[in-house]
């Protein structure tokens, strides 16, 4: 395997840049897990090797490699990096003036257009055979697609805020979104009357593929990786309202058990932003303060 420095530096600098906060916030409250930390630096890893491995130099040759690169930058390699992210992580880089509207990218709203628009355009083929022919359209291509790929798993995975509306119903919507738009452009590259891209002919034809099938197998790769990342979605989902559903009635019994007023859309906000425990303190806190004064 052949590994350009210039591809491993960014991953590099970026997991230097993690593992220092990491170590400022190591045995306080807001302390990053150690499966969070393994998970960006592995995301990290993830694109910086793929770019860097035979695939990368593949993909300037047959249209499916190319394909597989950009499904494992955006959909894995992206996908690891945001669950290594919280909060505190986050902190210094939003509270720079420059970078705090980088917080509207954690919108669902926002993220999921950008992230379709992006992939769309950089399959037209002018655009698409710009990224193959000039290594620097190349490096903004993967910079854009790992941007977008980031901001639809921030809004869906991240540590931002969520708008008080995106509940499990919506991230259902969300996630059925993201899948549509991914089968509406594999439809394409399958149906779309015959081969789109010229600037694989050489590299096609020296592998002893054809063209239609190249694209043929683009889109079946996309299609397959799509249906198995949205079934993992569906369970994500499913055990994810199971748990707070559970922990949203012990909140309630717990408080109904202390006498302490707590209603059930204030148990649910709380669930669902992750501060369910939180409210289990502040419960216990108002109860035990109640005795006291009792």
């Amino acid at each position: 395997m052949e590994v350009e420095p210039l591809q491993l530096l960014p991953a590099l600098l970026s997991m230097a840049l993690y593992a220092r906060r990491a170590q400022t916030l190591r045995g306080t409250p807001r302390a990053v897990p150690s499966w969070r930390q393994w998970c960006f630096h592995g995301g990290a890893l993830v694109v910086a090797l793929t770019l860097s491995s035979p695939l990368g130099a593949l993909a300037d040759e047959l249209f499916w490699a190319h394909m597989v690169e950009h499904l494992v930058i955006v959909d894995l390699g992206a996908l690891l990096l945001v669950l290594g992210l919280t909060g505190p992580v986050l902190a210094p880089v939003l509270r720079v003036p420059a970078l705090a509207p980088l917080r509207v990218l954690g919108h669902p709203l926002v993220a999921l257009p950008l992230w379709a628009v992006n992939l769309g355009l950089w399959h037209v083929p002018v655009l698409h055979e710009a990224a193959v022919e000039h290594d620097a359209v190349h490096a903004l291509q993967h910079l854009l697609f790992l941007a977008t790929g980031g901001a639809v798993w921030l809004a869906l995975l991240g540590p931002l805020p969520k708008p008080a509306w995106f509940g499990n119903g919506w991230r259902l919507g969300y996630i059925v979104g993201v899948r549509l738009a991914g089968a509406v452009l594999a439809n394409v590259l399958l149906f779309g009357g015959g081969p789109f891209y010229d600037v694989y002919a050489a590299g096609e034809a020296s592998h002893g593929l054809d063209p239609q099938d190249d694209q043929a197998i683009a889109a079946g790769i996309m299609m397959v990786e799509e249906s198995v990342l949205t079934i993992c979605l569906f369970c994500w989902l499913f055990l994810k309202a199971a748990r707070e559903g559970e922990e949203r009635q012990e909140l309630l019994d717990l408080a109904r058990a202390r006498g302490v007023e707590l209603t059930d859309q204030r148990a649910a906000r709380a669930v669902a932003a992750g501060r369910g425990a939180e409210l289990r303190r502040r419960l216990e806190d108002e109860h035990e303060t109640s005795a006291t004064r009792a």
